[in-house]
């Protein structure tokens, strides 16, 4: 049976590895804007799942009860007490771009040597489908923050973050995307909910 998944996001990027990882027969998905929904919740938790949620539900609600699919996402540095976490986006301040936030990442970071660099991406997801069923799963990868940036790929702090499964010799800015979805937080976190969403159907 056919159904339209409502995403709450309008980064068409997103919506390619997330309709490659959740390929359910029948199922198409919109972002936002293709949903012609417009939806920008504040995002006050202090949880990835709880902003997840948030974002979730206010599609689900926009879009007059239709299945909705929210990530929220960031980056966890254990020498900083897991910060950036749910600031990563905002982690130089409002507004501030991928270059600020890996800026002060790294002067943050600046005395710290590189065994105790160690972190991690995380990335949640909240689905909620036609009747309000939520079904939430959490992807993780590990690795750590190196010492400068490197790659040309990738957004975000991938130019810092060296995962454990190229033991430290490239950022995920150095990996092709196909390579990055098979081990990132976020491929990681839609095998989970795709299982599960199988599991209950």
């Amino acid at each position: 049976m056919g159904k339209t998944v409502v995403l709450a996001t309008n980064n068409a990027h997103k919506v390619d590895e997330i309709s490659n990882a959740l390929s359910f027969p029948g199922w198409q998905f919109k972002t936002l804007r293709q949903a012609g929904i417009v939806s920008d919740p504040a995002e006050d938790a202090d949880t990835f799942e709880g902003n997840a949620r948030i974002k979730a539900r206010s599609a689900h609600e926009a879009s007059g009860g239709k299945p909705a699919l929210a990530d929220d996402s960031g980056l966890e540095v254990d020498a900083l007490g897991g910060a950036p976490g749910v600031y990563s986006a905002r982690y130089a301040g409002e507004g501030a771009g991928d270059a600020a936030n890996n800026a002060k990442l790294l002067r943050d970071l600046a005395d710290v040597p590189a065994d105790k660099r160690t972190a991690r991406f995380v990335c949640t997801l909240v689905f909620i489908d036609e009747d309000g069923t939520e079904t939430v799963a959490r992807g993780t990868v590990e690795g750590c923050i190196g010492l400068a940036e490197a790659g040309a790929g990738g957004f975000g702090y991938d130019p810092l973050f060296l995962p454990d499964a190229y033991h430290g010799e490239k950022t995920f800015a150095e990996v092709p995307q196909s390579e990055k979805s098979a081990i990132s937080h976020r491929g990681n976190a839609l095998r989970k909910l795709r299982d599960l969403l199988e599991n209950t159907d």
